[in-house]
């Protein structure tokens, strides 16, 4: 009887808590697209390479610095043993950081998107040697790196140390852009690392306390509990849609003398927010923050932060304007690290905001020195630069003209080796390369191809170069990609597999990094999201809030962190966000 009471009671349980089918579905689709999955892919790829004995060959050391979502992916990808990895870095894990917004208000705790960098590398074929330090010099000519620890003091007194490498991998990321923006380091909150989201909870926390003080005024209740963000791309949009759920979801039940003095206001110096989004999506996001109460000042530039207010200007009148504000939260992109930038003036990239690579991911001046994720951007080769070793290569009987037949070797590495061109061609709405260069022979198709010709078609063909976005996306891809070739490094040295060296013999070793955009997420509160694929597939509202909770399940690096963060979920969903001050 026991048993059948227990089936009789089980379906009323989802019919009084309804959240509790969803946390489900996503613990389904979490299982099926995440864990599984690479459960089955490291045990395959171990197999692949086997440890080699002692005594051998002398390993290549390999320094990682940086333990982001560039280096993260690169050492959870990496599977060759015949490298001797270490790992550099102030913080010794990884933070899953597209949940940092949702750690400022409780609704996931900061633990649960925190993983070891110890755990994530203790089941690997070799050994991977971590030292928690900062990185404050690169010393490309001698092959060093010098690091200081990030404890208060070491045990033995000893803070500073440097690494030697034959292969450095810089994943060091970036840190907030402040445009030298007075006050702004004084007195804003970022939101880049664990400790910024925590830091801004405890002062959301404070400021519904100290608003709650009999002796506090009106006008500087007002002002304590004018939430300010600055910047509207996704991090600023997210966080001032968690921060309005948090405000009018939990704390106003408990604070309820402070309802009527809260306010949120969001500042964009552009037209519009979420500008890197599809026009509908900015549209949407405008039109749901003035329904819900957020203030959104688009067109306006801040000058000016302090303690108690930020001054703003107005971009299309030029007036100043003084606003009281009890917290500013600075979200505004991103910004050179100064050990990136003094390592730029050694290698004579001064005039770039971050590292130049090539298409392989390597920084362009120096020999097995590779960098990836947001203190880098790929420097991809222009078409017009080549164009006359591109011509050279595919006259193999040097008659000094050509037709299309003679390029029909050479398309497909042209194409791999400039994606701009096949950006170009589908622009023009044409079906190949070929079809380019029937256009440059007007209507006589048995005319010999000039080359001046193909320049003059292919004027255009540089500008569609467009950088990669600063996201965890691009980073963890890089590092995808980046392991690959480490992997593969001495098969591919042997038998190359990248397109051909147009002003060289031969092969480039690997096929070039090449970014796959997959979609983006826009959450914008009241369990309301906007996702965009690449194309125009635009899905907005609370279907798409459902596929962000699974995907980002699926993507957090470990079945400990999934469990918490869905466990963190399911809890809010029933007793609401926690508002302790610990």
């Amino acid at each position: 009887m026991s048993g059948y009471s227990f089936f009789q009671r089980f379906p009323k349980v989802f019919q009084t808590h309804p959240m509790l089918g969803r946390v489900l579905v996503v613990c389904a689709v979490t299982a099926v697209s995440g864990g599984g999955l690479m459960a089955f892919s490291d045990a395959r790829q171990k197999s692949m390479y086997a440890k080699p004995s002692q005594g051998e060959f002398k390993k290549k050391k390999v320094v990682v610095v940086g333990t982001g979502w560039a280096g993260t992916s690169f050492l959870k990808e990496l599977k060759n043993p015949s490298y001797d990895v270490h790992v550099v870095s102030p913080r010794n894990y990884f933070a899953f950081t597209p949940l940092l917004p949702s750690v400022t208000c409780g609704t996931v705790e900061a633990r649960s998107i925190v993983e070891p960098i110890r755990s994530i590398t203790k089941k690997k074929s070799y050994d991977v040697h971590f030292k928690e330090a900062k990185c404050y010099k690169i010393d490309a000519k001698n092959k060093k790196v010098y690091c200081q620890s990030s404890q208060d003091k070491n045990f033995d007194g000893k803070e500073e140390f440097a690494l030697d490498y034959d292969y450095l991998v810089i994943a060091m990321g970036a840190q907030s852009n402040t445009f030298n923006t007075p006050g702004v380091m004084e007195h804003a909150h970022f939101l880049k690392e664990v400790d910024d989201a925590l830091g801004i909870r405890k002062k959301v926390i404070d400021a519904f306390e100290r608003a709650s003080l009999p002796s506090i005024s009106e006008e500087e209740k007002k002002r304590i509990l004018h939430f300010v963000v600055v910047g509207g791309g996704p991090t600023g949009v997210e966080f001032a849609a968690e921060l309005h759920d948090y405000v009018y979801d939990d704390l106003v039940k408990l604070y309820p003398q402070s309802k009527d003095y809260v306010k949120i206001t969001l500042i964009e110096a552009g037209d519009h927010i979420l500008n890197m989004f599809d026009k509908r999506i900015s549209a949407f996001a405008e039109e749901k923050f003035q329904r819900d109460g957020i203030n959104v000042k688009t067109g306006s530039m801040v000058v000016k932060v302090s303690d108690k207010e930020i001054s703003t200007k107005i971009r299309a009148t030029g007036e100043v304007v003084n606003i009281p504000s009890g917290m500013v939260v600075w979200s505004t992109g991103i910004g050179t690290r100064p050990e990136i930038a003094d390592f730029m003036k050694q290698i004579g990239q001064t005039n770039r905001r971050v590292l130049a690579t090539d298409e392989w991911l390597r920084v362009e001046g120096c020999d097995n020195v590779y960098a990836i994720g947001d203190c880098a951007t790929v420097n991809q080769r222009r078409v017009m630069e080549d164009i006359s070793a591109i011509f050279s290569k595919a006259d193999k009987n040097k008659s000094g003209t050509l037709n299309i037949k003679d390029f029909h070797d050479v398309m497909d590495d042209i194409l791999e080796r400039y994606p701009q061109v096949k950006l170009y061609l589908k622009k023009k709405k044409m079906k190949n390369f070929a079809a380019l260069l029937k256009n440059t022979q007007e209507n006589d198709q048995n005319k010999p191809i000039e080359i001046d010709n193909v320049k003059k078609a292919l004027t255009e063909v540089d500008s569609q170069m467009k950088n990669l976005p600063p996201t965890a996306q691009v980073a963890y891809q890089q590092g995808n990609y980046l392991a690959d070739c480490f992997n593969r490094m001495e098969q591919c040295e042997k038998n190359p597999e990248g397109p051909l060296r147009f002003r060289e013999s031969g092969r480039h070793r690997f096929h070039p990094f090449r970014y796959r955009h997959l979609g983006q997420f826009a959450p914008l509160g009241g369990e309301q999201t906007a996702f965009q694929l690449p194309g125009d597939w635009v899905s907005i509202g609370h279907s798409s809030q459902w596929l962000w909770y699974s995907v980002y399940a699926s993507k957090l690096v470990s079945w400990r962190t999934r469990m918490l963060v869905i466990s963190d979920w399911g809890r809010r969903f029933i007793f609401g966000r926690d508002s302790s001050k610990i």
